[in-house]
């Protein structure tokens, strides 16, 4: 089946949400929304999300699923809001547990701080499928720029978080904690054996030197003629390499200290304190 696939780009964060619904019926899926978030300020919007919002009503939508490819670390995710709205379940990889383990320690949550996914509804595995209406969806453990990244192949699609980029852009970074080039090189490949004339929707674009126009969707034929990282047969070991070397280079994004404590809560922001306060905190030197 060929879903219906529509895109929502986020300009601050350059990252694309997707709805992703049923041809045959009503049913949606919603993957890797945003919550908007003035880091200066220390203020979020939902202006992202009721974009969405309004999306699926105006259309009535049924959303069945609030789907996170990964914990992301350069933006807040909006599921929760979504799901007061709109219902659905909010589900992740497994491996979520592996993440909240991680940088529970890293800004210090203490016991409270659940480190089991069951701030989510959903915890996938490899080879696990779950149905939009009529749709089947997929799911593949993709790790390597995370320990926990999924991707969902829903019908002739697969949304594949920040695993891959446009053949022009290449690959993700694997520099945070449980990172690993490695393991992206061997995700990427299961990727690659899907039939050639998959879809691929990725989660970021920032407009590759000499593109003028902004894109997220490309095929897995593509990606492996032209992909400028792992495309026309590249090896592994080169890979590691040229990724490892390429990833010292890069800075931290602008909102990974905001965006992990929220995101490894499912999109909830930590408990509020005994003034009924939210407070985020600022580990040093620790990322």
């Amino acid at each position: 089946m060929k879903p219906d696939v529509t895109a929502f780009f986020d300009d601050a964060t350059n990252t694309i949400s997707f709805v992703v619904k049923d041809p045959m019926g009503s049913s949606c899926a919603i993957i890797d929304s945003v919550l908007d978030f003035d880091f200066s300020a220390a203020r979020t919007d939902t202006k992202s999300a009721d974009n969405i919002i309004a999306h699926v009503r105006a259309n009535a939508l049924n959303v069945e699923w609030i789907l996170e490819s990964h914990v992301h670390a350069d933006h807040l995710s909006a599921a929760p809001y979504l799901q007061e709205q709109l219902g659905g379940k909010i589900g992740i990889g497994k491996n979520i547990t592996v993440v909240q383990d991680t940088f529970g320690k890293v800004f210090n949550e203490g016991t409270e701080f659940q480190r089991d996914g069951s701030q989510f509804d959903q915890l996938f595995e490899e080879g696990d499928s779950f149905m939009i209406g009529q749709l089947r969806g997929d799911v593949l453990h993709t790790p390597g720029h995370t320990p926990a990244c999924m991707t969902y192949v829903i019908g002739d699609a697969a949304f594949v978080g920040d695993t891959l980029f446009m053949p022009d852009f290449g690959t993700a970074r694997c520099d945070f904690p449980g990172g690993s080039s490695e393991e992206l090189y061997n995700s990427i490949q299961k990727i690659l054996s899907l039939p050639d004339e998959t879809r691929i929707f990725v989660g970021h674009d920032y407009k590759a030197p000499g593109r003028d126009a902004y894109a997220w969707e490309t095929t897995v034929g593509e990606q492996k003629a032209k992909n400028v990282h792992i495309g026309d047969g590249a090896d592994k070991d080169s890979f590691v390499q040229m990724r490892d070397t390429r990833d010292a280079q890069l800075s931290m994004p602008k909102l990974i200290i905001p965006s992990l404590q929220v995101n490894m809560r499912a999109g909830h922001m930590p408990e509020p304190d005994d003034e009924g306060d939210i407070v985020l905190k600022l580990p040093i030197n620790k990322l």
